[in-house]
């Protein structure tokens, strides 16, 4: 396993990371959700952030609130006095991410950026927080995190894009691309369709260019277990009890 050079990951692994704050209970990207993951134990949550129309930033996956709210509507398009209206799972209120940060302050975050009208909230509130330690970005669009980095430097830990993923793949297959090299982790779906992405030889191009691997939304314990025996620095789960079952059976739960 790599160590990175970012306070975020000063952790033991693997780490476990709580994939929208356990999204298995269906009540993903709520308050009610992390809390109960930070009860269980976890130490690093995942999340997702989009801007509304006026700015705030909000924790959640979707572009739209249809799917698992009571509300509708494009996030990008409604103020957030619309967006706070809506009810997820008909319950619980979509948080705006500087109050988890406020709520949870020794939680580790790890930020899906959705949309590029979040990149400048989400750094204003890491800025106004002191939240660098505590937060890694990453995007499937790669421009996002590189925006990202380029504007606030060496103090946030970023992964790499789709792009930067594919490099990595194509360096593992012995194939010359080039890996950004801010980039201080892989985080990547364990397949993509019928291509093996976590794999051996992935993990291992991956320790040698000093990235750490965290893969995901992995919920069934057999992968989990062959994961782990790759070597992988990370999981992330919507199934909290399970993976913190695997990881202690192994004397690997750390939180």
């Amino acid at each position: 396993m790599t160590t990175a050079a970012h306070p975020y990951f000063d952790h033991p692994r693997p780490l476990a990371f709580a994939h929208r704050g356990g999204a298995a209970e269906g009540l993903e990207n709520t308050r009610s959700a992390f809390a109960r993951a930070v009860d269980l134990g976890y130490r690093y949550l995942e999340t997702d952030v989009h801007a509304t129309a006026d700015g705030a930033l909000v924790a959640f996956h979707d572009d739209t609130l249809d799917r698992v709210t009571d509300g509708r509507g494009r996030i990008a398009d409604l103020p957030w006095s619309a967006v706070a209206a809506a009810r997820v799972g008909g319950r619980e209120p979509v948080p705006l991410f500087a109050d988890l940060l406020r709520e949870f302050p020794h939680a580790r975050w790890n930020v899906d950026v959705k949309a590029d009208a979040a990149v400048e909230p989400l750094l204003r509130v890491l800025r106004e927080q002191d939240a660098w330690d505590r937060v890694c970005v990453g995007s499937f669009d790669e421009g996002r995190v590189v925006r990202a980095r380029g504007l606030a430097g060496a103090r946030l830990a970023t992964s790499l894009g789709t792009c930067g993923v594919l490099a990595l793949r194509l360096r593992s297959w012995l194939l010359p691309a080039p890996v950004r090299p801010s980039a201080l982790a892989a985080q990547v779906p364990r397949r993509h369709g019928p291509v093996p992405v976590a794999d051996r030889a992935f993990v291992r191009i991956a320790h040698r260019l000093g990235l750490q691997v965290h893969v995901w939304t992995v919920n069934d314990a057999a992968h989990m277990r062959e994961l782990l025996d790759l070597g992988v620095d990370g999981i992330m789960t919507d199934r909290l009890e399970l993976l913190r079952e695997v990881l202690a059976e192994r004397g690997a739960w750390t939180g």
